[in-house]
């Protein structure tokens, strides 16, 4: 599927909306003291829904092996269990851009060690990366942050690996950064310095180092930066000095070396390459064998790209990962990458790349445990964006290979099924619990649409919801009177928006749509009965337009000339007349009490100049707003927005949501991400926001968290939390 402009992998990608998230909460006010609950903090299975970039097995010890990915950290597989553990969760807030994982590795030598190279952007607003280093397998961890920026979500990100244990000598390390030329340890990873005599010349726009391998003694170093006559594959024997590989390939399809992998039995390094670092952009690409023993280079391309297309296209693509048999000489996987027409493959040789199959063209795959991957279609794709490519080196037949949403794997070479239990990669957007019905939890994701969860422990059996398949979901509505009755917008090729009359278990497309909609889909509102709609549009650039109203369940749609162009309208819980708007670049508050037709300002003054402040209506009541302002702290009105008073417990508030009330209480419990003292978490209160107390802990922060928290309407105390990148995050009292 086409990946949508607002792309999950964008979410953070400009500079006011980053520099944001770190910004230092100021305002004052402390929280009143309250017993702390225990809590049991668990995912909400979708299963994967985001990029593996890399799938390391561990060459001596049986069924270990380790996952990247590209916003949502790192994981162990458990071969006994059969299922991926987290590694990173207690990478609190400050920390967001450490969720990113540029490169890890392992210490053959030494089987409990592993390294994590840490960075998500390495654009200024961005904070420096970091090397974390383990002794028991990624339970505890040790810490050096980086002088240098690292960039897991940026173009490159499923090449690799860039960082390498020295195969001469453990306590020394190797990490090859993308604007800073290679660095280097020499007490594991606890301190860094530039590596002197290497020969690519750092550039602040440039990809730098793609991949390190040892073949033997002798370690390589792939450079991403050439215009395909330069040297691009560099070797040192010493650690010290450095030379260009002689004989290696030039031109276009040799232009960037993506991945590389050693057959120590026949002394060949294998190399994949591409015109463009990927996943996106590639469209030629080779592949080459390096004889270590006498430097003599052969083209060993499974199938070059350019050729024609059944419907008279291209096929072009480039080449992503590849592995070898740790058991056979000369068998070994390659990938193709970003290969739309005909799909990307795997190719397998037995025989050193002189001959290959496409294990494509024999799969079988069962997507039974993660139905969202037909991605509305009758059968799922084979895979695209291959580039992390592994092999088990105790099972030939056991391969697995990543994709933008998922990680498949096989031991017959034949059926292949997603390999992906404890891996939720989500970046999560929207989150409504219903008040009824069998699922406690509808949410809207990037990339992946809407998902109706019918059970938290399970995949949805629907997949996401279909007619029309979305990439990225922009705006999720219930009609709180009239559960029954949801509402859904997002980047889709086949229309922007929805309904549904059965709770969110199936769609139907609105019978028009603005002609906004394609290029700009925002969020939406119902009012509490249903029959009234309100859509807004903000296109991916940041251009704000004003909202459009239906009250013909999307059959024709009215422009609102006085609502506040790109504001998210809110509905009242109570009142089907009222909807609500925050005007964030004016700090004003409007309402409408003729069901969305018009909008005329209550208070002003407010907090302004963040598209993130948040305005969310107290549920049963009519004129209870809450507005989470950032740093600015938490403002309520109760009385529909005509005044705000500023509540003094709590110094931040990121995101605001309401659950069912606690035994005895008639308010409902209000859920925060935010900060009461001194430190950005999560928070529950049972008295109105008088007192709080800190639901999360220490081992489960998960980075950045501010963008929907929701409490269940049925169960008090439960919570739903939106990750950027570790999926969707549900606590309960223990």
């Amino acid at each position: 599927m086409r990946t949508p402009p607002l792309s999950r992998r964008a979410v953070l990608a400009g500079t006011a909306a980053a520099a944001a998230l770190t910004a230092v909460p100021m305002s004052q006010g402390r929280a009143l003291a309250a017993s702390t609950p225990t809590y049991r903090w668990r995912n909400v299975v979708q299963g994967g829904t985001g990029f593996v970039t890399g799938v390391l097995f561990h060459p001596s010890v049986r069924g270990l092996a380790y996952a990247r990915t590209d916003i949502g950290g790192a994981y162990r597989w458990d071969d006994s269990v059969g299922r991926w553990t987290p590694l990173i969760d207690h990478l609190g807030w400050d920390d967001w851009n450490l969720l990113g994982v540029e490169a890890m590795a392992v210490d053959p030598a030494h089987p409990n060690r592993l390294y994590l190279a840490l960075g998500t952007y390495s654009q200024p607003w961005a904070s420096n990366g970091a090397v974390l280093r383990s002794d028991d397998r990624g339970a505890t961890w040790a810490r050096t942050d980086l002088t240098v920026k690292l960039g897991a979500n940026e173009d490159g990100r499923g090449a690799g690996e860039r960082l390498l244990v020295d195969p001469r000598d453990s306590a020394t390390l190797w990490v090859g950064t993308r604007h800073d030329g290679l660095l280097k340890s020499t007490d594991r990873g606890a301190t860094w310095g530039a590596a002197t005599g290497f020969p690519g010349k750092p550039s602040g726009s440039g990809q730098g180092v793609t991949l390190l391998v040892a073949a033997g003694r002798t370690l390589y170093a792939g450079w991403g930066d050439s215009d395909g006559t330069a040297a691009n594959l560099f070797r040192t024997v010493d650690g010290v000095t450095w030379e260009a590989v002689p004989g290696q390939p030039s031109g276009v399809a040799a232009k960037v070396p993506v991945r590389a992998a050693y057959d120590q039995h026949t002394r060949e390094l294998y190399l994949t390459y591409a015109d463009a670092p990927g996943p996106n952009g590639q469209s030629d690409g080779s592949v080459h064998a390096l004889c270590t023993a006498n430097g003599k280079w052969r083209g060993v391309t499974p199938v070059k790209p350019g050729g024609t297309t059944d419907d008279g296209g291209t096929d072009s693509f480039g080449y992503g990962g590849v592995a070898v048999d740790a058991r056979r000489p000369g068998t070994l996987v390659v990938s193709t990458n970003n290969r739309w027409a005909l799909v990307d493959t795997v190719f397998r040789s037995t025989d050193g790349g002189r001959s290959w199959t496409s294990l494509k063209d024999c799969a079988v795959l069962d997507v039974s445990e993660t139905p969202y991957l037909k991605w509305g279609a009758d059968a799922p794709k084979f895979g695209w964006w291959i580039q992390a490519l592994a092999l088990d080196p105790y099972d030939s037949r056991h391969v697995v290979y990543g994709t933008g949403a998922t990680l498949y794997g096989t031991r017959d070479l034949k059926h292949w099924a997603p390999q992906i239990r404890g891996i939720e990669e989500a970046a999560a957007k929207l989150l409504i619990s219903p008040p009824v019905g069998q699922a406690h939890l509808i949410s809207g994701s990037g990339d992946i649409g809407v998902m109706y969860h019918e059970k938290l422990t399970a995949s949805p059996s629907r997949g996401m919801a279909s007619n029309p398949v979305f990439g990225t979901a922009t705006g999720l509505a219930q009609a709180v009177a009239k559960p029954a009755y949801v509402v859904r917008t997002g980047w889709g090729d086949h229309g922007n928006g929805a309904y549904s009359n059965d709770g969110g278990q199936t769609w139907t497309p609105f019978a028009a749509q603005p002609a906004l909609a394609k290029d700009a889909p925002g969020p939406i509102a119902v009012n509490t009965d249903g029959t009234a709609l309100l859509w807004v549009f903000v296109h991916w650039d940041g251009t704000k337009y004003p909202a459009y109203r239906s009250a013909d369940n999307g059959a024709t749609w009215t422009e609102v000339p006085s609502f506040p162009k790109g504001a998210t309208p809110v509905a009242d819980p109570a009142d089907p007349t009222l909807f609500y708007a925050y005007d964030t670049d004016t700090g004003t508050l409007l309402a409408s009490t003729d069901s969305g037709r018009t909008f005329t300002a209550r208070a002003s003054g407010l907090p302004s100049g963040d598209s993130q402040f948040e305005l969310v209506a107290a549920p049963g009541r009519s004129g209870d707003l809450w507005l989470s302002v950032k740093g600015n702290g938490l403002y309520r009105s109760t009385d529909g927005g005509v005044g705000f008073a500023k509540v003094g417990s709590c110094r931040a508030s990121y995101a605001l949501g309401f659950g069912k009330a606690a035994e005895g209480a008639v308010y409902p419990a209000v859920f925060m991400v935010g900060v009461t003292e001194t430190i950005t978490a999560v928070y529950r209160s049972d008295d109105e926001a008088k007192s709080w107390v800190r639901i999360n802990d220490d081992r489960h922060q998960w980075g950045w968290t501010g963008e929907a928290i929701a409490g269940d309407p049925r169960v008090h105390g439960r919570v739903y939390l939106a990750t950027n990148g570790r999926g969707i995050q549900y606590g309960e009292p223990v």
